[in-house]
């Protein structure tokens, strides 16, 4: 199911390496977007799952469209 993940705390290109490396795991395609401050990804995964590995690498999970 393709979910996009609003996400709190991203600023810089590195926040995005770190997001990227915090989601692949849950799909190794996921799409992030600094300006946006989203994350696009193809994943079944809930919203318990995808908030501790983004807490994990720094950053809080806001929303899940």
């Amino acid at each position: 199911m393709k979910k996009t993940l609003v996400i709190e705390g991203m600023s810089c290109m590195h926040c995005v390496k770190h997001v990227k490396e915090a989601l692949v795991g849950f799909d190794p395609n996921v799409e992030v977007d600094l300006k946006a401050g989203t994350a696009a990804l193809d994943t079944d995964a809930d919203r318990e799952a995808l908030a501790a590995a983004l807490d994990d690498a720094g950053y809080e999970l806001k929303e899940i469209r």
